[in-house]
């Protein structure tokens, strides 16, 4: 499987978001935080633009994958 162009950047954005306080992918409850996931997936779309000059669309697409593994990766280690 190959990994899109700019993912482990959006990626390493979005955890960046979620150590520093600005993002929660994951509420209290364990339930996905989904604005929190939106609000870094944007963030890190908007600098996939800037570094890759790409649409919008294929900026988020790329960002949203990327925000949404972290969020799977943040439940799992909150469960154990």
């Amino acid at each position: 499987m190959q990994v899109p162009a700019g993912f482990l950047g959006a990626r390493g954005r979005i955890e960046a978001a979620v150590r520093f306080g600005k993002v929660a992918l994951v509420k209290a409850d364990g339930s996905f935080g989904r604005a929190g996931i939106t609000n870094a997936a944007a963030a890190a779309a908007k600098a996939h633009q800037l570094t890759y000059g790409s649409t919008w669309a294929a900026a988020m697409s790329v960002a949203l994958k990327a925000a949404w593994q972290a969020a799977r990766t943040a439940r799992a280690r909150a469960a154990h």
